[in-house]
């Protein structure tokens, strides 16, 4: 069974983003899987790379832990809303204090190439939106798919990266919202 990792991304804890990671944690522990989550909203640090990648920011003891739960985890679930087509300003934060050079991947000496330290891994984002799926593509480019997915996951080695979009959200009716709950403990359930 996978160790997986289950990480909110909304900074409100009373979000529709927390009914999507508890149904999909509740179909990950009937299934019988090794859980652990991270609620980012809960940790204590500065989410700001003050120094960018000039000079290291001693992590807090929350990041610390947060990264030890990453490194044991063999599948990683993000559940987070797109805001301004992008991940919020505590997720962002929370990604750029932790997947670091030496920690997440690592720069090749007199080479435009990178280590991935995060191979073997596998991941699924669950996001919501305001708007639908198709239209956030099309319209849009899915920004925040490319940032997490892309430039962050798969840079650091974890795949495949799943992607499930839930929305749009605003004015869902509660029949709805249900369905969507089931979908996303199912997919804990099957560990997709």
């Amino acid at each position: 069974m996978k160790k997986t990792l289950i990480i909110n991304g909304h900074p409100n804890s009373d979000s529709f983003n927390l009914g999507l990671f508890e149904a999909y944690k509740k179909g990950a522990l009937a299934a019988g899987a090794d859980i652990r989550e991270i609620a980012i909203k809960d940790l204590k640090f500065n989410p700001n790379l003050q120094f960018g990648y000039q000079q290291r920011t001693e992590l807090e003891p929350d990041l610390l832990d947060a990264w030890e739960k990453i490194k044991w985890a063999d599948h990683l679930v993000w559940v987070h809303p797109v805001w301004w087509g992008g991940l919020p300003a505590i997720t962002k934060g929370f990604i750029d204090r932790l997947f670091l050079p030496g920690f997440a991947f690592q720069y090749r000496e007199n080479s435009v190439w990178w280590d991935k330290l995060l191979s073997g891994k596998t991941a699924h984002i669950i996001t919501t939106l305001d708007q639908p799926s198709w239209y956030y593509r099309l319209a849009f480019g899915r920004p925040s798919v490319n940032q997490l997915k892309k430039s962050t996951l798969e840079f650091c080695g974890v795949k495949p990266v799943k992607v499930t979009y839930i929305g749009p959200i605003k004015n869902a009716k509660l029949s709805l919202r249900k369905k969507w709950l089931d979908k996303i403990e199912k997919f804990g359930e099957n560990l997709k």
